[in-house]
């Protein structure tokens, strides 16, 4: 992949969204909104956890977590598998990072819903199965790499792969209608289409998404999707995303909260990532999520050179490598043509 191909760009700034929206947030998740002004004020850059922080303790400033850790790992097992995922490959990934993440003496381990998926798959479940009540945001979390690889058009054929990479842990109707929003944008923004013209096919997705896995959970992503960015549009408000729509794990909160935050900065990537480590709670996902998305859209200008440096000194992420290798997955023959600024 040449260098100067602007794929290439957006690819490098989606992955670079997820990290460090990760390592803005990684300081202030968990914390409620008030913690947060307490403890630090207002984050405007990259600061280390509060002592005993109960997840985030031990890392440094700019540490990435869980986030982008199964981002790139998702993206590693698929390019394995030239964009194929072996379910009992996946899960070895996924037990070998957490005995990993244990081994550095750290607490941000597997999610509620990875955790239960994986046991159940080594007590004899079918991976089908293992799924079946994943609804919280762990796939969107790390969609980043199957948005990358896959064109938007046709729709079906990313949903099918987004569908694919949820199926061993989250394999739901709510979780693969948020990541497939997710994946939709950033393969929208990869093509040069921007975050306001990526929202319809994102809300196409999701209600697609909806109807696949298990019905599990919240049956409206597409419409909490459009709701949030509305509210953005009405409030200008963070704090009006986080108390009405919520900041939770849950699929159907935080997703939609990502969704609002970039409208709400105005597609700006660091704007974004900045009120996502505000807004409380799950802010290191709301901020990978919202990073990426922001980052497909507009690209590495969209991020402070200094910040990249130090993300790149703190974690040694294989941004440029990883990103060459998904979009030679991507292929040609199924790219859009046509004005960059409209969506498919």
């Amino acid at each position: 992949m040449a260098a100067t191909d602007p794929r290439f760009d957006r690819a490098c700034a989606t992955l670079i969204g997820v990290a460090m929206g990760d390592a803005l947030g990684m300081p202030t998740q968990t914390l409620s909104r008030a913690d947060i002004r307490q403890h630090y004020g207002r984050i405007a850059g990259f600061v280390p956890p509060m002592p005993d922080h109960p997840v985030s303790h031990g890392l440094a400033a700019g540490a990435v977590t869980d986030d982008t850790e199964q981002t790139m790992l998702l993206a590693a097992r698929l390019v394995a598998g030239a964009g194929e995922i072996d379910d009992a490959a996946w899960a070895r990934d996924l037990l070998d990072w957490e005995a990993g993440v244990r081994a550095r003496g750290l607490r941000d381990l597997l999610g509620p819903s990875t955790k239960a998926a994986l046991e159940r798959l080594l007590s004899g479940v079918p991976a089908a199965e293992t799924g079946r009540g994943g609804t919280t945001n762990g796939a969107a979390m790390r969609i980043a790499p199957v948005g990358i690889m896959t064109p938007p058009a046709p729709r079906g054929a990313l949903i099918d792969r987004v569908e694919r990479a949820c199926r061993l842990t989250h394999n739901t109707g709510e979780a693969i209608a948020a990541a497939a929003a997710v994946a939709t944008v950033i393969s929208c923004g990869i093509e040069g289409i921007g975050f306001d013209a990526a929202l319809a096919p994102a809300f196409r997705a999701a209600a697609d998404g909806q109807r696949r896995g298990h019905p599990a959970g919240d049956t409206r992503i597409a419409e909490r999707l459009a709701e949030a960015v509305a509210l953005a549009d009405e409030t200008g408000s963070e704090a009006a995303l986080a108390d009405r729509i919520g900041t939770s794990v849950a699929s159907h909160q935080s997703v939609p909260a990502a969704f609002g935050i970039v409208r709400l900065a105005g597609g700006d990537p660091w704007q974004a990532m900045l009120l996502a480590a505000n807004i409380g709670d799950d802010t290191d996902t709301i901020g990978a999520i919202a990073g990426a998305m922001a980052g497909a859209c507009r690209g590495r200008a969209g991020f402070p050179a200094a910040a990249i440096a130090t993300l790149d000194r703190v974690n040694g992420l294989q941004i440029e490598t990883t990103a060459a290798a998904l979009l030679a997955l991507r292929g040609e023959a199924a790219c859009i043509s046509g004005p960059r600024e409209t969506a498919p």
